[in-house]
């Protein structure tokens, strides 16, 4: 039975939605839970039905937003640090967090290191689009300074976790860029596009309204774009929400059709909110890792650790490591 452990002290807001998320999880996926934290908090959190399927591994230290993500590698009694040595050891097989995204990077890299022919790893995000699927941008924060080859790599990894996880059978590549022509960019991006020109689901340049527009499934760029662009993005959605909200109320006839736009309203949260997508995944890791926002409430964490269970059964580091084999000459 695979085994997924849970840094169950990182995030903004306590244990306690993280164990509440994990728990819900457990009601719908058979995988035996591992709770890393501080037992005095975790112990009570977990219903005494689920005791069986629940091992909690204590630790006193937390990485906590304040700290640098340098320090995570001396705090060997952390919870994420204790988290992830279980899977560099084999007894887990994911670990999933929602705390300090930069230390799960860092002790994630140096202590279970990338996986052979990757030379940095990335983080994954879905966006979502106008047809109801989402696309996946690659990197969104992990590297903020990359060469071509790591945007090569991050079509790749992007382009098998499309397939395997979110079943497209025709994952388009795409080189976020100022422009469509083969001769926009910047040095790298222009490298790049020679270096995936070989992959037959590159389709070139795209520009940023494609990464809603049903264009393309995978978009690839440094992290420092694909971090603007995550959260541009986010801000953006909010905006959008409250500005309609806010129209709606002042509005004399706002109220007549308040239950029909209660139901719009409901399906467009679903379809912007993080939490429905769980977490993003660490792609490049000779390992599961995914990486929650900070503010995960339980749904977020129980949709983090199905993204972690789906990356296990669909085998996704054994498809980047074929595809590698494949079109890295």
């Amino acid at each position: 039975m695979m085994r997924i452990a849970v840094d169950a002290m990182g995030g903004d807001f306590g244990a306690s939605p993280l164990v509440e998320g994990a728990i819900s999880a457990l009601k719908e996926k058979n995988f035996t839970l591992v709770l890393v934290g501080n037992e005095e908090v975790l112990r009570p959190l977990v219903p005494s039905s689920f005791a069986n399927r629940v091992q909690i591994v204590h630790c006193d230290d937390v990485i906590t937003m304040d700290d640098l993500a340098t320090s995570a590698i001396k705090r060997k009694n952390s919870s994420i640090y204790v988290a992830i040595d279980m899977l560099k050891n084999k007894s887990v097989d994911a670990v999933v967090s929602a705390g300090h995204s930069g230390a799960t990077m860092s002790l994630a890299t140096l202590r279970i290191g990338r996986l052979s022919g990757i030379s940095r790893p990335a983080i994954c995000t879905l966006m979502p689009r106008i047809d109801g699927n989402k696309s996946l941008v690659v990197d969104a924060g992990a590297n903020v300074d990359c060469k071509a080859e790591n945007l090569f790599e991050f079509g790749i990894m992007g382009h098998e976790y499309a397939c395997s996880i979110l079943k497209y059978q025709n994952a388009r590549i795409g080189i976020l860029s100022n422009g469509e022509e083969e001769c926009k960019g910047n040095e790298i991006s222009k490298n790049a596009f020679m270096y995936l020109k070989s992959h037959p689901s590159f389709i070139g340049n795209i520009e940023g309204n494609n990464i809603f527009d049903a264009s393309v499934e995978v978009i690839v760029c440094d992290g420092f774009v694909g971090n603007i662009v995550l959260k541009t993005s986010e801000g953006v959605a909010d905006s959008i929400v409250y500005l309609l909200k806010t129209y709606i109320k002042s509005s004399p006839l706002g109220t007549f059709g308040s239950l029909f736009l209660k139901s719009v309203f409901s399906k467009l949260k679903k379809q912007i909110d993080y939490a429905e997508y769980g977490g993003a995944p660490l792609l490049g890791i000779d390992g599961n890792v995914i990486i929650c926002h900070g503010k995960s409430n339980s749904k977020a964490m129980k949709n983090a650790i199905f993204q972690a269970i789906a990356s296990i059964e669909n085998n996704i580091n054994d498809r980047i490591l074929s595809a590698l084999a494949k079109y890295k000459s």
